[in-house]
């Protein structure tokens, strides 16, 4: 059974425990705000251009630009965002799982051949230790993100998917909902695809007179596009960590709270049993010396 000082030395740790731990959920919650507008801004712009490519984009300019054109499938480039730390729920088990599900299912049922990009330290930690093999890994980027990051990742996969490395790229990241809920995404990046480029024969076709021309318009806007899903996908992803640090952290508080209130009563309960155990043998020996 534990001691008084083995129970007054746990209250002390926990206590400890409970000032990281909200320090880290007002950290995150200062965060958070700014990594949300970033990402509630980027929508927009990642969508109207992706908008702008459905437009523009027929089955006929498949053939002529080979970012748009699909290959055989067999090999696919798995990009997988994590984070660079931890403590922050299962944001990052959840990642690791769904990655695991898409190679060893979706993937094998083809007959596919993976390799894996991994964003964040997280990531790269878990899969260097399996054996599937590593394209490339940037870790350190989340502490300060910006553009730059989205063109090393760009360069990596474009340069890949021109030279035919691989014949498909999927990322596999967290969609930021709120700061309670992150969705897993799996989205193919290339080859891109235009799925409302049908769409448009359902509604007035406009005449558009293209300047300079339609294939200059395609090429200028296509990198363009991939580096706006990218950077997108970047600011969910981080938006979604700081709101599942800041939720782990708020429960980890909450949880020292009550751990704190449930050993404080048990240590005044076992501090008065020692005082009543105390008042009892002094009241024996004093009887004791009166009968003598």
């Amino acid at each position: 059974m534990a001691t008084l000082r083995d129970i007054k030395l746990r209250i002390k740790g926990i206590k400890n425990t409970e000032k990281i731990t909200n320090a880290m959920k007002m950290v995150a919650a200062a965060k958070l705000r700014k990594a949300q507008n970033r990402v509630v801004k980027a929508r927009p712009y990642a969508h109207k251009i992706s908008s702008m490519m459905s437009h523009l984009v027929t089955e006929e300019d498949y053939a002529l630009f080979p970012l748009l054109e699909e290959r055989e499938i067999k090999n696919v480039a798995v990009v997988v965002i994590t984070a660079d730390r931890g403590l922050c729920g299962a944001f990052n088990t959840n990642i690791i799982k769904e990655t695991h599900r898409l190679i060893d299912e979706d993937l094998s049922s083809i007959g596919a051949k993976t390799q894996l990009l991994c964003v964040g330290k997280k990531g790269y930690d878990y899969f260097k230790k399996r054996d599937i093999p590593l394209l490339d890994n940037i870790i350190g980027v989340f502490s300060s993100l910006d553009f730059n990051t989205t063109n090393q990742v760009s360069k990596i996969l474009v340069s890949g998917y021109l030279h035919e490395k691989f014949d498909k790229i999927i990322f596999v990241y967290n969609e930021f909902k709120s700061i309670i809920q992150q969705k897993v995404i799996s989205e193919t990046f290339l080859p891109i695809s235009i799925e409302s480029s049908n769409e448009k024969k359902s509604t007035v076709e406009a005449n558009y007179i293209f300047e300079p021309g339609k294939k200059e318009i395609i090429e200028y806007l296509l990198p363009k596009h991939l580096s706006a899903q990218i950077w997108r996908m970047l600011l969910e992803s981080n938006a979604s960590e700081l709101g599942a640090r800041m939720t782990a952290m708020d429960n980890a508080t909450a949880n020292a709270k009550e751990l704190i209130r449930t050993l404080t009563i048990t240590y005044n309960k076992e501090r008065q049993a020692a005082i009543t155990k105390e008042i009892l043998e002094i009241v024996s020996g004093a009887n004791a010396l009166r009968d003598a």
